[in-house]
């Protein structure tokens, strides 16, 4: 953008004045290397206009919330509990709201002790934390591919090395698994631990298959690799099931990840850590370290919530929701993509996983797509290892039936554009860096 002249200014007022390299580059960490921004935020600054549909970035719906009533249990919090509320807490979170965590577990067959729950802001911190405790630099971690581009960017901060292992429509696949490990250690590389989101997953919206999930744990167990257990969606499947935990079945080798994000509200930021006893303490004193202590108006917020108000009356108007979106996003994909495109069909969470056809690089192609008024997360960021090309990821957790059909609609314009240029031209290669970038609210 061209400035205007000003007294003092030396550069004319039809140039750009040149970028000043950063005065602390010298001065970093090494770590900070593998800390980039994501390059697309700039297009998501437009994305976030009325005029165009958003299926980028995954924030939960929450027109069904009870305002009103959230407004009086606000109020009433710091009334009867201010002095509580508004001080300074323990790093280890609230009592009573651990011991409810425990009681939402349950659900998943989950016993645990509320000593074991680690309260923290967001399950991002949870992931943040857990890779700083274990994670030194070139060690590895196993994902899933793709992954949730928020645990890419903490594992690539702390300068571990990830390897993706493939998944089809029932989830991760074992035998994958079974020779990534194998083949890590035939390099002499120290494989840390498993990520995997085995509900609804983000961003692939499927599933590990029952069958799969012991072979999974068996597997870990036997190569002596930790699994994290991510779970933000496990309680919006669409059908009502709710999964049995990797946790419930393996407590002594599985980290555990929840979160209130989906299930009530992702700007109150509480999450939390299930950890086997020994890794407790650690987590605790790295909450301390890294935040002091979680907000605790925060945590009496949302366990006045669960003692007060039908929560899972709450998350069953969540779930119809978001399967009445999820039937439109697929109805469109079904009328308006053009052939040789596929999808994933989501039984629960919030995310489709679209493949297009060969020749068409979907992150090239989202600065088209924003100009004609839609907008998507390209596949590129959810791999660390540059894949991802062909893919991209729908969102169909916010917007309204109505608009996520006219923004397939649009989509599907685009991409057939982009076909008749690959005809024509041949591939459309993407010019801008693929990887794992900083994790933010319009790739979430």
């Amino acid at each position: 953008m061209a400035r205007h002249g000003q007294a003092g200014d030396t550069a004319p007022a039809t140039e750009q004045a040149p970028r000043k390299l950063d005065p602390h580059l010298d001065r970093y960490a090494a770590r900070t290397e593998g800390m980039t921004a994501s390059e697309i935020r700039a297009l998501f600054a437009v994305a976030s206009r009325p005029e165009v549909v958003s299926l980028a970035g995954g924030m939960p719906n929450l027109a069904a919330l009870p305002l009103e009533s959230l407004a009086t249990q606000l109020s009433d919090t710091i009334a009867e509990d201010g002095q509580v509320a508004l001080q300074y807490g323990s790093a280890h979170g609230v009592p009573k709201l651990r011991e409810q965590i425990c009681e939402i577990m349950a659900l998943e067959n989950i016993q645990a002790h509320p000593d074991d729950v680690v309260i923290t802001v967001g399950s991002q911190m949870g992931l943040d934390m857990v890779t700083r405790l274990f994670c030194d630099p070139g060690d590895v971690v196993i994902a899933e591919g793709p992954s949730y581009v928020g645990a890419l960017g903490s594992f690539t901060a702390y300068q571990a090395e990830v390897v993706h292992v493939e998944m089809d429509d029932d989830g991760l696949v074992p035998s994958r698994l079974e020779e990534a490990l194998t083949q890590t250690a035939k390099q002499g590389k120290r494989v840390k631990f498993l990520y995997t989101i085995p509900n609804f997953h983000n961003p692939a919206g499927v599933t590990l298959a029952v069958s799969r999930r012991e072979q999974v744990l068996e597997i870990c167990r036997r190569h002596g690799v930790l699994v994290i257990e991510d779970n933000p969606y496990g309680l919006l499947g669409f059908d009502g099931q709710v999964y049995q935990a990797l946790r419930a079945t393996d407590p002594d080798n599985v980290v555990y990840l929840g979160s209130f994000s989906k299930t009530f509200a992702s700007g109150i930021r509480v999450g939390w850590v299930l950890a086997p006893h020994a890794v407790r303490e650690k987590l605790v004193l790295a909450a301390e370290s890294a935040t002091l202590c979680p907000p605790t108006l925060n945590q009496l917020l949302v366990s006045r919530y669960l003692s007060t108000h039908d929560w899972m009356g709450q998350i069953k108007k969540f779930r119809e929701i978001y399967r009445e979106r999820r039937d439109a996003i697929i109805s469109a994909l079904e009328q308006h993509m053009p052939p040789g495109c596929s999808w994933t069909h989501p039984d629960g969470g919030f995310y489709v996983w679209v493949t297009v056809p060969e020749g068409v690089d979907t992150k090239a192609m989202l600065p088209r797509a924003v100009t004609a008024r839609v907008a998507y997360a390209s596949g590129t960021g959810f791999y660390a290892d540059g894949l991802g090309s062909r893919q991209m990821r729908l969102s169909y957790c916010y917007p309204t039936p109505e608009r996520l059909k006219e923004g397939v609609r649009r989509l599907a314009g685009v991409l057939e554009s982009e076909l008749e240029l690959v005809q024509t031209f041949g591939t459309v290669h993407n010019r801008l860096t693929s990887g794992p970038e900083s994790p933010s609210p319009d790739t979430a």
